[in-house]
Order: C-alpha cells, then structure tokens, then sequence
C-alpha cells in the first residue's frame, strides 16, 4: 500500500499540471472573486490582525487583499522562512517592504516586528489543493502544518475550483482548515 506520503506527492505532481495549465484570465477573475469573499467575510471583518501569504503564480492572489488591509488599517503580517523547517509572521506596512526571498517569494526584509502564531486573528493559508472539509495539501515543507499547531479555528485555506480535490491524504502532521474558499459558492 502507497505511504501518506508518496499519495501527497503523486497528488501534489497531477495538482501541479493543472495549475500551469490555468489560462491567466481564469487565474485573474477566481482570484478576484476569492479576493472578494476574503474581504466581504465575517472573519477579515472581525480581524485586527492578518497573516496572509504572498501568492506564487499557481496560487490564488493575496494583493489586494494585502492592500485594503493596509488601508483599512489592519496589522498585516506575512511569512518569513527562516530555516529550512521554520516560518515567522512578520509586519509590513507596505508591499514596498517585499524583497525576493526564499524559493523566490516575495517576503519582508526588516523583521524587527513579528508576532507568534497564536496572536493573528485570521490567518489566510495557500495550498497546492484542498477539499470542501478543510483538508489541504501543501507544497510539501511543512511550514504552514508547523506554524498553524493549535491555530486551525482562524484559517482560511484560498484554493481555486479546479485546484478542489475530494479525498487528500492526511497524516497526524497535517492540519485541518477552518474553511476553505473558492470562486463560486465557498463552504
């Protein structure tokens, strides 16, 4: 029988295929349809302080996102990867404080303002794929699974329709989103 960890990685490869397959204007409209949702829901609403990711080009897009939280005067806090199994959640006051970092991501290169994982109040979370009951698939470091120990209840997981996979794989390591959000009607 195929290990947890060998059906991620065969899921993670056909996933991937799919993405690059997406046209741009399909990328574009769900990712301002999930933006929109994000910004019209309950949790963004409530939230005095968000950590969020700065998408990669397969991923649904955070920036304007990132930008009315900024101007809605909210503390915004994104990812640093510190080491090869680590993350830190640190504040921006603007996306010109977004250098290329690791793996090529934008990230913030002044960390002196950074806060633990239990102290956002929503924490907005990538994936390679997710399904409709919280299960999600990630590129396979762990960083977000570490981070997010504890801190399920304020996630939102951003995926695109045709990312949605039923039946991920799941082992004691990974965590279970508090709601995942696509273009159309998100659960």
């Amino acid at each position: 029988m195929e290990s947890v960890r060998d059906r991620k990685k065969t899921l993670r490869k056909s996933v991937a295929q799919i993405l690059k397959a997406l046209p741009e204007e399909y990328r574009v409209s769900a990712s301002a349809n999930i933006q929109d949702q994000v910004l019209a829901s309950e949790e963004y609403r409530r939230a005095e302080r968000i950590f969020l990711y700065i998408a990669m080009p397969t991923e649904p897009d955070t920036g304007r996102i990132i930008e009315r939280a900024l101007s809605d005067g909210k503390a915004v806090y994104v990812p640093k990867c510190v080491s090869k199994t680590e993350m830190i959640a640190v504040r921006i006051r603007s996306t010109d404080d977004l250098k290329p970092g690791a793996y090529g991501i934008l990230e913030p290169q002044d960390c002196s303002e950074t806060i633990e994982a239990n102290e956002p109040d929503l924490i907005i979370v990538p994936c390679v794929s997710a399904s409709k009951d919280g299960k999600r698939l990630g590129h396979g470091a762990g960083y977000y699974d570490r981070f997010l120990k504890g801190n399920a209840d304020k996630t939102l997981c951003l995926c695109f329709e045709k990312a949605l996979t039923p039946d991920i794989p799941m082992d004691e390591n990974d965590v279970f989103m508090h709601r995942v959000i696509f273009e159309g009607k998100s659960v």
